[in-house]
């Protein structure tokens, strides 16, 4: 075999990059893609352990469904094809765009799910007020607390008792057409001004309290999670002041970006790197000034009618695995070391995926009073509604 013919064999970083964007154009498939970039060997090594998932377990024992909520872009279709293939339970997923929305339908009992995935910031409260249950360890033998960073399951744990396990994490930043905008903001100031001036009518804000708002805050020196009236009263003037120029408050902004309808959003980490794998001239960029840190976790509500189901998923989900593939098709952060070790060096280094220390040291986790503050909750009611 020639020089040549070696070097096309090997997985370079430029080649490793090159089959990961033609599988996520649709050019190849995942068998292929897994098979020349080595993870395929790698996903049967690590899956070679442990668990129920050694042998099929039947929807007779299951039953038919489950039904998970959860964001908009932040799961790969083929994983619950998979989990379908091996039990015969269809997954059933909705979605939503923020904690409220989800402790209102859980608290009225409108939503009959078996799986969330709630934020640090509000499992406390979903707790506390008996809407999930704790995790039954047990249950999850693909789990491995000693393999999670303990920066990120902190939120999860009250009184001793686990009520979620960690699905990703990552910040809330935004996301601009380089190519439509002569600025990028770096911060949230810049961020609003830049809205009401070269980006009006072309903006995106989120349709959620916790980082519109806090976002506002932040540009105008206070805390991300203050519930101050009086610095509420001060992010409200400038909300208002935003909101005839806005294109849109919505917490699903990647069509609108994809179309070149909007060029400046508020954007998560999942959609910040999407957009810009997909179209380069979309760049992500975090708050110098400040923002959100987050953390996502898999619980399970009180109600949830079919927690049998729920805990085969929830399994199926932590096995090390199936979260690196849910990982190459998201760009979602994982909180598992075991996962990290399998990253190509590629991901691991991309500062939109995993931001070094000096910019995550501005951020802030969301805190659990802003979840049922009621000065929050009118604040965007009267946003929303001008």
């Amino acid at each position: 075999m020639g020089t040549r013919d070696r070097d096309d064999l090997l997985m370079t970083p430029r080649r490793f990059m090159d089959e990961f964007m033609r599988l996520k154009r649709g050019s190849v498939t995942r068998r292929h893609f897994l098979g020349v970039t080595g993870l395929g060997l790698a996903s049967a090594v690590m899956g070679g352990t442990g668990g129920p998932w050694n042998r099929p377990v039947f929807a007779s024992e299951l039953g038919g469904q489950v039904s998970v909520n959860s964001w908009p872009n932040y799961h790969d279709p083929a994983t619950f094809e998979e989990f379908t293939r091996l039990t015969g339970v269809e997954v059933l997923l909705t979605v939503t765009g923020s904690n409220e929305e989800v402790l209102t339908r859980l608290q009225t009992g409108s939503a009959a799910w078996d799986l969330i995935v709630p934020t640090n910031y509000a499992i406390s409260t979903y707790a506390a007020r008996g809407l999930i249950e704790p995790i039954d360890l047990s249950r999850l033998p693909n789990y491995d607390r000693k393999t999670q960073n303990p920066r990120f399951i902190s939120a999860a744990e009250i009184d001793g008792k686990t009520f979620a396990v960690p699905k990703n994490w990552g910040t809330t930043g935004m996301a601009t057409h380089t190519d439509e905008l002569d600025v990028m903001p770096t911060s949230w100031r810049e961020f609003f001004d830049l809205a009401m001036t070269d980006a009006s009518g072309r903006t995106i804000v989120h349709d959620y309290q916790l980082t519109t708002i806090g976002n506002a805050l932040v540009s105008l020196g206070h805390s991300f999670n203050s519930v101050d009236p009086a610095e509420l009263a001060r992010a409200e003037v400038l909300l208002l002041e935003v909101k005839p120029h806005l294109f849109a408050i919505d917490s699903d902004y990647q069509p609108a970006m994809r179309a070149g309808d909007a060029w400046l959003t508020m954007s998560w980490t999942v959609d910040g790197l999407q957009l810009n794998r997909d179209i380069p001239d979309i760049e992500f960029t975090l708050g110098s000034d400040g923002g959100e840190i987050w953390t996502d976790y898999y619980a399970i509500p009180a109600s949830a009618p079919n927690k049998p189901a729920a805990y085969a998923l929830l399994d199926f989900l932590m096995r090390p695995e199936i979260a690196l593939r849910e990982h190459l098709a998201t760009g979602a952060a994982t909180t598992d070391g075991r996962v990290m070790t399998q990253l190509p060096h590629e991901i691991i280094a991309n500062r939109i995926i995993y931001p070094d220390e000096v910019a995550l040291s501005p951020l802030e986790f969301g805190a659990a009073v802003t979840l049922t503050d009621p000065g929050r909750a009118e604040l965007m009611a009267r946003f929303k509604a001008a």
